[in-house]
């Protein structure tokens, strides 16, 4: 079994549900210790994964890797996102505007701004607030991590994903004052300028290019560790506010699901535009997106 899973599993399960730590011990049957022990990765007695998989609404088998974990909320997905990231060496991705792992400062500081912002002007401001500081540093702990780790990321970008980034700008559909959302416009020129420099110059480690002929219906990512291999699937890009995603995201190590998505990603890959063509493309939907 492999409890360091499960205890991710768990840990997300309270960001999702909003529980304080002792009312899931208690739902449990154990202590709270004993809680943050599991959630370390310590050994866990098979009567109490059962009782978790009850209080996850998961099968017993999903809880242990066999099966789907869903997400109905972007904060405990991206905290989940962390844990799978963590473990990987090589990430693929098709679909979406942008490659959060070589997103720009100019795109985080933006996100920040923003989610400060429509948190600050929200009825429950501390709570929203709370949900956005929170948020902000799982970002930054991706950001970090990727750093430390530096894997292979291939990334296949929607034309169609893209254009609309740059014509909604980051955190799209966000309440802001006119200023914060000039500046969410402007980070997304820059980040798509900052993608075509990439496609151009092809740095170590990061190959991005952008989808030719059909588009992305459902954007994924496979993440491939030493040990296994994850299927992502998400309605929640990096600049989805902590509250305000509509949808639900999963992660799988399905074996088949796996191997599906990997040929698709290839298939993909093959066919995208890359380099010069592809920079040219990009930076042809700057200068119309800018008007």
């Amino acid at each position: 079994m492999r409890f360091a899973d499960i205890g991710q599993q768990l840990r997300a399960y309270r960001l999702e549900s909003g529980l304080r730590a002792e009312e899931i011990a208690a739902r449990l049957g154990v202590s709270r210790a004993a809680l943050y022990r599991y959630e370390k990765g310590e050994v866990i007695k098979l009567d109490t994964i059962r009782r978790l998989a009850e209080l996850l609404k998961i099968s017993p088998l999903s809880l242990l890797g066999i099966g789907v974990e869903y997400f109905a909320r972007p904060l405990a997905f991206q905290e989940r996102l962390r844990q799978v990231e963590e473990q990987a060496d090589q990430i693929l991705i098709v679909g979406g505007a942008f490659c959060y792992q070589t997103a720009t400062d100019a795109f985080d500081g933006a996100v920040g701004e923003a989610w400060t912002e429509a948190a600050d002007a929200a009825p429950e401001r501390l709570q929203a607030r709370a949900s956005a500081d929170q948020a902000l540093g799982l970002l930054a702990a991706r950001k970090r991590l990727h750093a430390a780790r530096r894997p292979t990321i291939i990334a296949i970008l929607g034309e169609a994903a893209l254009r609309r980034f740059l014509q909604e700008g980051v955190c799209a559909g966000l309440t802001v004052p006119e200023r914060t959302r000039q500046r969410c416009l402007a980070a997304a020129r820059a980040e798509a300028e900052a993608i075509a420099a990439m496609m151009e110059s092809v740095p170590i480690g990061v190959q991005l290019g952008l989808a030719s002929g059909v588009e992305p219906t459902g954007g994924f990512m496979v993440l491939r560790g030493r040990e296994r291999a994850h299927v992502v699937s998400s309605p929640f890009p990096a600049d989805t506010p902590p509250n305000g995603g509509l949808g639900v995201g999963s992660i799988t190590a399905a074996d088949e699901a796996v191997a599906a998505h990997q040929r698709v990603a290839e298939v993909a890959w093959r066919d995208a535009m890359k380099g010069a063509q592809a920079a040219a493309r990009v930076r042809e939907m700057i200068r119309t997106a800018a008007g």
